[in-house]
């Protein structure tokens, strides 16, 4: 085994700090364990240290409290469309007939998770309808389907990181699922649109945060949500974007 040196940093010598949920639980050494008492004191140290990052005067990148937002899709969206962007007709339900009469309403509809649990987006089509029925023991959010592009924007601090996302999938994060693929592509933002990115994301508090955009043909730009805590690797890898670096940077200020 590797000689492993430990070093003690205590709390108030902290001035920043960069903070992103790790499902700890999950760990080998702690799942190997198989000791109860082992899981619950990693989930008292996770519990203390986001209790911590919100009353620490260091910065902090971000702020539990004020990442909750991203605990309610529909608050958000409310949000969102407060800034002056175009947010997509919702229906949050737990009836069939409700959901079938709004998909017909429009041009077809999404569905997703209201939380900040990630799920899969997806169309709904014929083959969901037996599953329709299952609503009545969860409400689900359906969205009515935008055509265009999509476009995540990365906000760190006074700096923005645009890219579309050149994709067949519902959902390209898992365009590999459906057998297709998704394309990055960087891009400058019109003005107006990058105004208000920093504008949503100074308003809630989050130096950092990922912006889920969508430009559609007629050249409108609706919004979906704010991501507090955005998996940037994946789009920093794959367009060269230097979110780490900038990211850094603002943690070092």
């Amino acid at each position: 085994m590797p000689n492993r040196s430990r070093t003690t940093i205590p709390l108030a010598a902290v001035t920043a700090a960069y903070l992103r949920p790790y499902g700890a639980p999950s760990l080998a050494g702690v799942e190997l364990s198989r000791q109860e008492a082992v899981e619950r004191r990693i989930l008292t140290l996770n519990a203390s240290l986001w209790a911590w990052a919100d009353i620490t005067p260091a910065t902090v990148i971000n702020r539990p409290s004020l990442m909750a937002s991203n605990g309610s899709k529909p608050l958000q969206a409310k949000f969102l469309a407060a800034l002056g962007f175009d947010v997509p007709d919702t229906l949050i339900t737990n009836d069939p007939i409700a959901a079938r009469n709004f998909a017909a309403g429009h041009d077809g509809a999404i569905f997703k998770s209201i939380s900040a649990i990630r799920s899969i987006v997806r169309r709904l089509s014929p083959a969901d309808e037996p599953n329709l029925q299952n609503l009545a023991a969860t409400p689900v959010q359906f969205q009515a389907y935008i055509p265009g592009t999509d476009v995540r924007v990365h906000i760190v601090g006074d700096d923005i990181f645009a890219c579309e996302i050149r994709s067949a999938a519902d959902d390209y994060r898992y365009a590999g699922r459906e057998g297709l693929s998704s394309e990055l592509i960087p891009v400058t933002l019109p003005a107006a649109i990058a105004q208000k990115c920093h504008q949503a994301a100074a308003t809630l508090g989050l130096p950092f945060c990922g912006i889920d955009l969508r430009r559609t043909p007629d050249g409108r730009w609706v919004a979906f949500e704010v991501n507090p805590s955005p998996g940037f690797s994946y789009f920093a890898e794959q367009t060269g974007a230097p979110i780490a670096d900038a990211l850094a940077s603002l943690l070092m200020k």
